[in-house]
Protein backbone atom coordinates (compact mmCIF):
# COMPACT_ATOMS: atom_id res chain seq x y z
CA UNK A 1 0.00 0.00 0.00
CA UNK A 2 0.80 3.94 -0.46
CA UNK A 3 -0.60 6.07 2.85
CA UNK A 4 -0.63 9.70 2.27
CA UNK A 5 -1.44 12.80 4.04
CA UNK A 6 -1.42 16.50 4.88
CA UNK A 7 -1.20 17.81 7.82
CA UNK A 8 -0.82 21.43 9.52
CA UNK A 9 0.10 20.49 13.62
CA UNK A 10 0.83 22.92 15.94
CA UNK A 11 4.20 23.68 18.77
CA UNK A 12 3.79 20.47 20.54
CA UNK A 13 3.05 17.59 17.75
CA UNK A 14 5.71 15.12 17.69
CA UNK A 15 5.95 11.42 16.54
CA UNK A 16 8.19 8.68 17.82
CA UNK A 17 9.06 5.62 16.26
CA UNK A 18 11.99 3.37 18.54
CA UNK A 19 11.96 0.88 16.14
CA UNK A 20 11.99 2.81 13.21
CA UNK A 21 9.30 2.33 9.91
CA UNK A 22 8.61 -0.99 8.03
CA UNK A 23 8.27 1.40 5.21
CA UNK A 24 9.80 4.61 3.55
CA UNK A 25 8.42 7.97 5.01
CA UNK A 26 8.46 10.86 2.76
CA UNK A 27 7.87 14.56 4.08
CA UNK A 28 7.41 17.60 1.91
CA UNK A 29 7.17 20.99 3.94
CA UNK A 30 4.91 23.59 2.42
CA UNK A 31 4.72 26.33 5.25
CA UNK A 32 6.80 26.67 8.98
CA UNK A 33 8.86 24.02 9.82
CA UNK A 34 9.56 20.46 11.26
CA UNK A 35 12.33 18.93 12.88
CA UNK A 36 13.57 15.12 12.24
CA UNK A 37 16.06 13.05 12.91
CA UNK A 38 16.97 9.23 12.31
CA UNK A 39 19.55 6.99 14.06
CA UNK A 40 22.05 9.67 14.92
CA UNK A 41 20.78 12.40 11.68
CA UNK A 42 19.11 15.56 12.57
CA UNK A 43 18.12 17.93 10.47
CA UNK A 44 15.42 20.90 10.09
CA UNK A 45 12.92 21.37 7.29
CA UNK A 46 11.48 24.30 6.17
CA UNK A 47 9.78 25.29 3.05
CA UNK A 48 10.26 23.30 0.02
CA UNK A 49 12.61 20.54 1.78
CA UNK A 50 11.98 16.98 0.91
CA UNK A 51 13.45 14.26 3.30
CA UNK A 52 13.14 10.55 2.95
CA UNK A 53 13.50 8.00 6.13
CA UNK A 54 14.71 4.66 5.14
CA UNK A 55 12.93 2.08 7.27
CA UNK A 56 14.11 -0.26 10.13
CA UNK A 57 15.81 2.76 11.71
CA UNK A 58 14.53 4.51 15.37
CA UNK A 59 13.47 7.97 14.50
CA UNK A 60 11.22 10.57 15.55
CA UNK A 61 9.59 13.93 13.85
CA UNK A 62 7.60 16.98 15.01
CA UNK A 63 7.22 20.51 14.76
CA UNK A 64 10.50 22.60 15.12
CA UNK A 65 10.76 24.35 18.36
CA UNK A 66 9.89 28.06 18.05
CA UNK A 67 8.09 27.69 14.67
CA UNK A 68 4.84 27.95 15.47
CA UNK A 69 3.62 25.17 13.39
CA UNK A 70 4.64 22.83 10.58
CA UNK A 71 2.54 22.11 7.49
CA UNK A 72 3.27 18.52 5.20
CA UNK A 73 2.51 16.46 2.84
CA UNK A 74 3.57 12.90 3.87
CA UNK A 75 3.34 8.99 2.17
CA UNK A 76 4.48 5.41 3.14
CA UNK A 77 5.45 3.31 0.88
CA UNK A 78 8.04 0.82 -0.67
CA UNK A 79 10.49 2.64 -2.34
CA UNK A 80 11.41 1.93 -5.55
CA UNK A 81 15.47 0.76 -6.72
CA UNK A 82 15.72 2.67 -9.04
CA UNK A 83 15.21 5.89 -6.53
CA UNK A 84 18.45 5.23 -4.66
CA UNK A 85 20.70 6.36 -6.93
CA UNK A 86 18.72 9.68 -7.28
CA UNK A 87 18.29 10.31 -3.52
CA UNK A 88 22.69 8.72 -2.86
CA UNK A 89 23.87 12.42 -3.21
CA UNK A 90 21.97 13.96 -0.83
CA UNK A 91 22.61 10.72 2.09
CA UNK A 92 22.48 12.56 5.19
CA UNK A 93 23.59 9.34 7.50
CA UNK A 94 21.58 6.96 9.04
CA UNK A 95 19.18 6.29 6.19
CA UNK A 96 18.27 10.01 5.90
CA UNK A 97 18.05 11.65 2.72
CA UNK A 98 17.53 15.58 2.86
CA UNK A 99 16.87 17.71 -0.40
CA UNK A 100 16.82 20.79 1.78
CA UNK A 101 15.56 23.21 -0.35
CA UNK A 102 14.17 22.52 -3.77
CA UNK A 103 14.06 24.90 -6.68
CA UNK A 104 11.17 27.28 -6.26
CA UNK A 105 10.48 26.82 -10.09
CA UNK A 106 9.11 23.11 -9.42
CA UNK A 107 7.30 23.60 -5.84
CA UNK A 108 3.78 24.35 -7.40
CA UNK A 109 4.44 21.16 -9.39
CA UNK A 110 5.52 19.03 -6.24
CA UNK A 111 2.33 19.72 -4.88
CA UNK A 112 0.21 19.22 -7.55
CA UNK A 113 1.58 15.99 -7.53
CA UNK A 114 0.92 15.47 -3.87
CA UNK A 115 -2.93 16.29 -4.43
CA UNK A 116 -2.98 14.07 -7.57
CA UNK A 117 -1.84 11.67 -5.57
CA UNK A 118 -4.52 11.99 -2.54
CA UNK A 119 -7.15 11.84 -5.84
CA UNK A 120 -6.24 9.05 -7.32
CA UNK A 121 -6.05 6.98 -4.16
CA UNK A 122 -9.66 6.47 -4.82
CA UNK A 123 -9.46 5.41 -8.31
CA UNK A 124 -10.76 1.51 -8.60
CA UNK A 125 -9.12 1.64 -12.21
CA UNK A 126 -12.62 1.77 -13.68
CA UNK A 127 -14.30 4.81 -14.91
CA UNK A 128 -12.27 8.55 -15.07
CA UNK A 129 -9.81 9.14 -12.06
CA UNK A 130 -11.35 11.54 -9.10
CA UNK A 131 -10.31 15.05 -10.37
CA UNK A 132 -7.50 16.39 -8.39
CA UNK A 133 -8.79 19.64 -6.20
CA UNK A 134 -7.73 22.93 -7.82
CA UNK A 135 -5.26 24.89 -6.38
CA UNK A 136 -6.05 28.50 -4.41
CA UNK A 137 -4.26 30.70 -6.68
CA UNK A 138 -3.86 33.11 -3.63
CA UNK A 139 -2.75 30.15 -1.17
CA UNK A 140 -1.77 27.14 -3.13
CA UNK A 141 -2.09 24.64 -0.33
CA UNK A 142 -5.49 25.85 1.04
CA UNK A 143 -6.76 23.58 -1.21
CA UNK A 144 -4.89 20.50 0.74
CA UNK A 145 -6.90 18.13 2.28
CA UNK A 146 -5.81 18.89 5.77
CA UNK A 147 -6.47 15.71 7.95
CA UNK A 148 -6.89 13.29 5.74
CA UNK A 149 -5.45 9.98 5.35
CA UNK A 150 -5.89 8.26 1.50
CA UNK A 151 -4.48 4.66 1.18
CA UNK A 152 -3.55 3.43 -2.35
CA UNK A 153 -4.93 -0.06 -1.92
CA UNK A 154 -5.47 -1.07 -5.26
CA UNK A 155 -3.25 -1.98 -7.86
CA UNK A 156 -4.12 1.00 -10.46
CA UNK A 157 -4.12 3.31 -7.81
CA UNK A 158 -1.21 2.21 -6.17
CA UNK A 159 1.12 2.40 -9.33
CA UNK A 160 -0.11 5.76 -9.93
CA UNK A 161 1.33 6.89 -6.50
CA UNK A 162 4.30 5.29 -6.84
CA UNK A 163 4.45 7.24 -10.31
CA UNK A 164 3.52 10.74 -8.79
CA UNK A 165 6.51 9.84 -5.62
CA UNK A 166 8.90 9.04 -8.48
CA UNK A 167 7.96 12.61 -10.06
CA UNK A 168 8.51 14.10 -6.96
CA UNK A 169 11.84 12.60 -6.31
CA UNK A 170 12.96 13.83 -10.12
CA UNK A 171 11.83 16.93 -9.52
CA UNK A 172 13.55 17.92 -6.34
CA UNK A 173 16.68 15.99 -7.06
CA UNK A 174 17.24 16.69 -10.33
CA UNK A 175 19.40 20.57 -10.45
CA UNK A 176 22.86 19.56 -11.91
CA UNK A 177 25.29 18.11 -9.44
CA UNK A 178 28.51 17.58 -11.23
CA UNK A 179 30.47 19.88 -9.99
CA UNK A 180 30.98 21.55 -6.90
CA UNK A 181 32.25 25.42 -7.20
CA UNK A 182 33.91 27.11 -4.77
CA UNK A 183 32.50 29.18 -2.20
CA UNK A 184 32.17 33.21 -3.46
CA UNK A 185 32.29 32.23 -6.65
CA UNK A 186 30.83 35.13 -9.25
CA UNK A 187 27.31 34.33 -9.79
CA UNK A 188 27.48 35.24 -13.23
CA UNK A 189 30.33 32.43 -13.76
CA UNK A 190 27.90 30.02 -11.71
CA UNK A 191 24.62 30.91 -13.84
CA UNK A 192 26.79 30.08 -16.69
CA UNK A 193 28.37 26.85 -15.21
CA UNK A 194 24.52 25.94 -14.39
CA UNK A 195 23.39 26.41 -18.18
CA UNK A 196 25.95 24.33 -19.37
CA UNK A 197 25.50 21.72 -16.74
CA UNK A 198 21.46 21.57 -17.21
CA UNK A 199 21.68 21.28 -21.34
CA UNK A 200 25.23 20.23 -22.40
CA UNK A 201 23.89 19.28 -25.80
CA UNK A 202 22.40 22.27 -26.48
CA UNK A 203 24.92 24.77 -29.05
CA UNK A 204 26.11 26.62 -26.51
CA UNK A 205 29.14 29.25 -27.64
CA UNK A 206 31.35 31.38 -25.62
CA UNK A 207 28.87 34.42 -27.08
CA UNK A 208 25.64 32.78 -26.26
CA UNK A 209 26.90 32.17 -22.44
CA UNK A 210 28.33 35.66 -22.52
CA UNK A 211 24.90 37.59 -23.34
CA UNK A 212 23.28 34.82 -21.10
CA UNK A 213 24.78 36.95 -17.89
CA UNK A 214 25.04 39.79 -19.81
CA UNK A 215 29.06 40.94 -20.43
CA UNK A 216 30.73 40.89 -23.79
CA UNK A 217 32.42 37.80 -25.05
CA UNK A 218 35.79 38.63 -24.09
CA UNK A 219 34.82 40.05 -20.44
CA UNK A 220 32.81 36.42 -19.84
CA UNK A 221 36.06 34.50 -21.10
CA UNK A 222 37.96 35.92 -19.17
CA UNK A 223 36.21 36.12 -16.16
CA UNK A 224 35.24 32.32 -16.67
CA UNK A 225 39.09 31.20 -16.97
CA UNK A 226 39.90 32.98 -14.18
CA UNK A 227 37.54 32.19 -11.45
CA UNK A 228 37.53 28.14 -12.60
CA UNK A 229 41.20 27.48 -14.17
CA UNK A 230 39.12 26.75 -17.23
CA UNK A 231 37.86 27.90 -20.83
CA UNK A 232 33.99 27.58 -21.21
CA UNK A 233 34.09 25.80 -24.37
CA UNK A 234 36.68 23.49 -22.20
CA UNK A 235 34.00 23.47 -19.39
CA UNK A 236 31.23 22.73 -22.16
CA UNK A 237 33.20 19.77 -23.46
CA UNK A 238 34.08 18.20 -20.10
CA UNK A 239 30.10 18.47 -19.26
CA UNK A 240 29.37 16.78 -23.05
CA UNK A 241 31.55 13.82 -22.30
CA UNK A 242 29.81 13.23 -18.46
CA UNK A 243 26.44 13.59 -20.39
CA UNK A 244 27.62 11.05 -23.12
CA UNK A 245 29.22 8.43 -20.59
CA UNK A 246 26.03 8.58 -18.96
CA UNK A 247 23.83 7.63 -21.95
CA UNK A 248 26.07 4.85 -22.91
CA UNK A 249 25.75 3.52 -19.40
CA UNK A 250 22.08 3.76 -18.70
CA UNK A 251 20.47 3.70 -22.77
CA UNK A 252 20.91 1.34 -26.00
CA UNK A 253 21.62 4.23 -28.11
CA UNK A 254 23.79 4.41 -30.77
CA UNK A 255 27.24 6.01 -30.54
CA UNK A 256 26.35 8.30 -33.29
CA UNK A 257 23.30 9.22 -31.76
CA UNK A 258 24.93 9.30 -28.26
CA UNK A 259 27.91 12.09 -29.56
CA UNK A 260 24.52 13.96 -31.80
CA UNK A 261 22.85 13.91 -27.75
CA UNK A 262 25.81 15.38 -26.34
CA UNK A 263 26.51 18.19 -28.66
CA UNK A 264 29.20 16.58 -30.60
CA UNK A 265 28.88 17.19 -34.37
CA UNK A 266 30.99 14.54 -35.58
CA UNK A 267 31.21 11.48 -34.17
CA UNK A 268 34.75 11.09 -35.07
CA UNK A 269 35.62 13.49 -32.99
CA UNK A 270 33.16 12.63 -30.51
CA UNK A 271 35.09 9.28 -30.50
CA UNK A 272 38.63 10.90 -30.30
CA UNK A 273 38.01 12.94 -27.35
CA UNK A 274 36.11 10.46 -24.96
CA UNK A 275 38.75 7.98 -25.65
CA UNK A 276 41.46 10.67 -24.57
CA UNK A 277 38.97 11.54 -21.51
CA UNK A 278 37.68 8.02 -20.22
CA UNK A 279 40.87 5.75 -21.72
CA UNK A 280 38.69 3.36 -23.88
CA UNK A 281 36.20 4.62 -26.91
CA UNK A 282 32.70 4.58 -26.31
CA UNK A 283 31.87 1.11 -27.39
CA UNK A 284 33.73 -0.63 -24.76
CA UNK A 285 33.11 1.93 -22.05
CA UNK A 286 29.73 0.82 -23.00
CA UNK A 287 30.26 -3.02 -22.80
CA UNK A 288 32.29 -2.24 -19.27
CA UNK A 289 29.47 0.09 -17.55
CA UNK A 290 26.25 -1.88 -18.92
CA UNK A 291 23.64 -1.64 -17.02
CA UNK A 292 24.94 1.23 -14.23
CA UNK A 293 22.69 3.98 -12.62
CA UNK A 294 23.32 6.72 -10.91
Amino acid sequence: MVVLGHFDQRSGYGVNRPQGSASWLFTWTTAGAGRLRQGGARTSAGAGALVVLAPGVPHGYGVEPGAGHWRFWWAHCQARPSWAAWLRPYDAGHGMYVIPSAPAGVRGRVGATFRRMHADARWTGTGAPPDEPPPDESSPDESSPDGQIAVAHGSAARELALCGLEEIVLLTTARPRPTDPPPGLDARVRRAQELIDADPGAPHTVQSLAESVALSPSRFAHLFSSRLGRSPMRALREARLRHAARLLEGTDLPVERVAAASGFASPFHFNRVFRARYGEPPGAYRARHAGRSG
